[in-house]
Parts: C-alpha cells; structure tokens; sequence
C-alpha cells in the first residue's frame, strides 16, 4: 500500500536542505533523544509538503486511501482529536440557530459545538439497560418518532460506539434520517478500529469522527473526519476554522503510515484481539449483547462489572496495569492489535486474584431530562463562578454534571439544578463536596 504523505515528508528530509522555515528545530534531533526520528519529517507547508487545507499532493492521495477504506467520499485528517472533527462535522450539517436532534450521553465537545454554532438541542435519550447498569444503544424508532415530532430538524448527531462499546444500529437511523430529508453525524471517536474487524460500524452516515489515536497505533490527537455529500473544499474550510494552522506534519505522517500498517498487518492482529476479549467476557463478569436485541458491541471493548470501581482499580494499579477508565460498578479496558496474547495472558491471571471484588453493582437511570431556563450558548458565554454540588439547588448549570455512571449528563447547560437531580446525584455516591460552574446571577 502508498504512504504519499510520508513519502513526501521523507523525500523532502533526506534531501536534507538547509531550512529557514518552521519549526525552529530546523529538523535537527530533538531532545530527548528518543524524538531524535521525528525532527526530521517536522516540517510546514512546503510545494513539496502540501496543505492539510488545501486540495493538492500529497494530501488528496493520502486521504483518499482513507476514504475510500472507510467508504466515504472525503476523508480530512484532523490534529485536534475527535473535538475538531465534531465542531467541523456539526458546521457542515447545520446553520446557526436551527435545532438538532441530539443523543443525550453525546461528549462534551459536542455540547460546547451548540454554544458555539448557536444550535437549540432536542435530546434524544437512550433506554437504561438495568441488566448491564448502562445507557443502551440509541432506538430507530425513537429517531424516527422524534423526526415526525419535529419536522423542522435536518440534523441528528449521536454516539456510536460509546465508551463502553455500546453500538447503535447507524444503517437504520440514516435511513430514517435520508427519509426525513436530513443528514446524521455520527462521534465515532472510539471506533477507528472497527472496519478493521470487518465490520461496517457507520454505513449510511452523512458524516463521522473517529479518533485515530484512541483505538489505532497512531499519535495523540489524530483523528479522521469521513464525510459524504459535502463539498470537499468547504470541508477543508471549515476544519481550518476549527484547526491550528500550524497542524503537525508527523502527527499526519502517522495517520498515513498507520493505515497502511493496519491493511498490512494490523486486521490480523486486531482479529485475534477480538478472540481474546471473547474469552474474557465468559470467564469474568462483563457488559454482553447477549440479554438484548437490537443490541450490538464493539468486539474489543472489555467492560467488567465490578463492586467497586476505584478500590478494584487500586489494587490493579498497585500491579501496574492502568485500565482507561472505572465508574462505580464497571472497569474499562482498551484492548487493541498492540495487546499480545501475553499481554492478555498476564492480565486474566491479575483478574483471577481479584475474582472476588468483581460482580453486579447498584447503578440506576438518571431522573427525568431537567427544566431548561438557558440556550447552551448563553449558558457558556454567561458570568460563571464554582459552587460545591451540594448547595446547588434552584442555579442554573454552565457545565455539564455527568457522573459515572451511567455517564450520560445529569444536568447540562443551562439547564436548572433541582431536588431530583441532587437526590440521584446522592444516591449513586457522587462527591456532593465537589464544586461545579453554575451561572453567577443565578
């Protein structure tokens, strides 16, 4: 497979010209010396380099790869994480001022893109899976009764997959969606992998984020933004509103070497993968597919179901093994192509000696969607100060509260913090002593 991007950086390096552009390095090795590699493929716009904004080589070539991998029609490489690509995503589908349909347990990026892009949300909530003490995947149905609810929206943007793996069915909810004349964004930040396992995680979607960096060997904050039906030019634009104008040309290099890799090498690997957290899941505790239909799971996302969270994770941590997140009753591993099977061999001894602490906890749904009183940008852009939770009651929120779990905001912004959002707020053990931003006047 091409890497034209990298081949470019790597031609233009080992020329090795006298350079009097950015970076101030001038492609000598860094220090430490273990960055020593990446100086010289450091670079800027160059003719020969070409413009992360710009149509031309070696970009188009690069990103076509993707695409067409993907099965989009464009595909931008972004160096702001999945954050750039949904505040670029959400400006190409919708206009100031209009109303999105929105999945309630979407990333705070995209609740900072309504304040920024002046959207109205309409949520789209998900149902609680009690069995698994999780919000499960987003209903077909509920996007479609919703659409027929409001006619006037022309974007839907949810999550899939979610932290806990948690998959909705995206080739059902676009074609509700074409049939409604609109167009869905899909934050797939944790998927990036998925095409690799041979499936076809986001078919049908208008557009979609993935981060690279997440769940692929790529570095920090590079992430992939897939689009169908939009001008590739407004694209660029757009993402150059939302990007740093001085992107990282080896941050982009990895984005192409990392797919080449992956077609090569790393389906393989991510295949086996998958077998191995199969075989965690029946022989430990975890979130499954299984109870439920409709319902599907990301194949390397491992969920164990645990007592307690933090002390579980402790003793994890006094062994050295830093899972990626815990909640109350769940533990999170990333699993990707870069775990062997030693790796996971290692793991299941460590999660044999904690068999005890693991098991179902107590989690419950949150209350009711709470009264609105602010539009999301007024609640950013208004005076703010940091109150404790616990004497919270009657001010407005100017930050999401959305404790794990179940990790789907409890309070958003502008919305009012009231007795039935505190008493869940107490009864899921969250830290009443922790402070948060309410709005000032409140």
């Amino acid at each position: 497979m091409p890497t034209p991007l990298y081949d470019a950086l790597r031609k233009y390096a080992d020329r090795e010209p006298v350079r009097f552009h950015m970076p101030g390095h001038k492609g000598q090795p860094f220090s430490p010396a273990d960055l020593k590699w990446l100086a010289p493929i450091d670079v800027t716009e160059l003719p020969e380099t070409g413009n992360l904004y710009e149509t031309g080589e070696p970009f188009d070539s690069a990103q076509s790869l993707w695409a067409e991998l993907f099965g989009f029609e464009h595909c931008q490489f972004l160096t702001g994480g999945s954050t750039m690509g949904i505040h670029t995503g959400l400006a190409l589908c919708a206009r100031p001022g209009e109303q999105i349909l929105m999945d309630r347990g979407c990333h705070r990026a995209v609740f900072n893109a309504l304040a920024l892009l002046d959207l109205e949300p309409v949520w789209l909530e998900r149902p609680w899976l009690d069995r698994e003490g999780l919000a499960g995947p987003i209903s077909p149905g509920d996007v479609e009764q919703a659409l027929e609810k409001n006619p006037d929206i022309k974007t839907v943007c949810i999550t899939s997959p979610t932290y806990a793996g948690i998959l909705s069915n995206v080739g059902a909810i676009s074609q509700i969606v074409h049939t409604h004349e609109g167009r869905l964004f899909v934050d797939g930040a944790h998927g990036a992998h998925l095409p690799f396992l041979g499936l076809a995680p986001f078919w049908g979607a208008d557009g979609v984020v993935v981060s690279a960096h997440k769940t692929l060997p790529a570095m920090g904050q590079t992430a992939l933004l897939f689009s169908s039906g939009f001008d590739p030019d407004r694209v660029r634009q757009l993402a150059s509103v939302y990007g740093t104008s001085s992107p990282s040309y080896p941050m982009l290099a990895s984005l192409d070497v990392v797919r080449d890799w992956m077609v090569k090498w790393g389906a393989e690997k991510y295949q086996r993968t998958a077998v191995q957290v199969a075989q965690l899941r029946q022989k430990f505790p975890s979130v499954s597919d299984r109870p439920y239909k409709g319902f599907s799971l990301d194949p390397t996302r491992f969920v164990l179901k645990v007592k307690d969270g933090t002390a579980f994770v402790r003793r994890l941590r006094e062994w050295g093994y830093i899972p990626e997140m815990e909640d109350g009753g769940h533990v999170v591993f990333i699993c990707t192509c870069q775990d062997t099977e030693r790796v996971i061999s290692y793991l299941t001894g460590r999660l044999e000696e904690l068999r005890d602490m693991m098991g179902d906890c107590r989690a419950v749904p949150a209350p009711p969607i709470p009264e609105r009183v602010l539009s999301p940008r007024q609640a950013l852009f208004s005076p703010s100060l940091v109150w404790p939770v616990e004497d919270c009651e009657g001010k407005i929120a100017a930050c999401q509260i959305a404790p794990y779990p179940p990790g789907v905001p409890v309070v958003a912004p502008g919305e009012r913090i009231g007795k039935k959002e505190l008493a869940y707020l107490r009864e899921i053990g969250y830290n009443m002593l922790s402070e948060v931003r309410v709005i000032s006047e409140a």
